[in-house]
């Protein structure tokens, strides 16, 4: 294989594996034995196991934030990307994704290369809140608000939310999560209250 298709290969295989274990108990090791090759082989692309963990949680958590674009450009106003933005984060397709994202917290503690990653990918999640919300209080949609304040408190809210789901699934319903997040952004941007579920209702 080019260096290049080798790379992308052991990133892939180091996916699987910690889709599977985990990303802060998966090693060379496993890597290694997932693609059927050496460990030595791994240590030649990537000078750390800490460097490839970063690498595969980028891929990861860019590859939904791309989704996610994708998905909000099909909306006609900013109210409905922003209704398709809380939608995303309460999907049970992408309870895969929030686990690496709850792993990359967790190791962002001690780990200072994952914790730039997860820092510079948390911010380019509030840039797009950001923009929604801005674009609807230049059309007048949103009344006019601390656009960045408002951002990172409801993707604050959102995270937590979603973590609750994911990692106390018993606790409270992807329902209720849905509804005490809409209401929130509502309050914060002037919009009638039920305005986001009544929008996604009719999706």
């Amino acid at each position: 294989m080019k260096p290049d298709i080798r790379r992308q290969a052991i990133v892939d295989a180091t996916q699987i594996v910690a889709t599977r274990k985990g990303l802060s108990t998966t090693t060379v090791r496993d890597v290694a034995t997932e693609m059927g090759t050496s460990s030595g082989l791994v240590h030649h692309y990537f000078d750390s196991m800490d460097q490839l963990l970063a690498v595969v949680f980028g891929q990861v958590a860019k590859a939904e934030l791309s989704a996610l674009r994708e998905r909000m450009a099909r909306a006609e106003t900013p109210t409905g990307q922003l209704a398709e933005y809380f939608a995303a984060f309460t999907d049970p397709q992408n309870d895969e994704n929030f686990h690496f994202w709850l792993d990359a917290w967790s190791e962002a503690v001690r780990n200072d290369t994952i914790r730039k990653v997860s820092r510079e990918l948390n911010i380019e999640w509030q840039e797009l809140l950001s923009e929604v919300i801005s674009a609807g209080t230049t059309t007048g949609e949103f009344i006019e608000v601390d656009v960045e304040a408002v951002s990172w408190k409801a993707l604050s809210l959102l995270d937590g939310l979603e973590l609750q789901i994911v990692a106390h699934p018993t606790v409270i319903t992807r329902k209720q999560a849905a509804k005490w997040a809409a209401e929130s952004i509502e309050k914060e941007l002037g919009l009638p209250a039920g305005r986001i579920a009544e929008i996604l209702s009719a999706v």
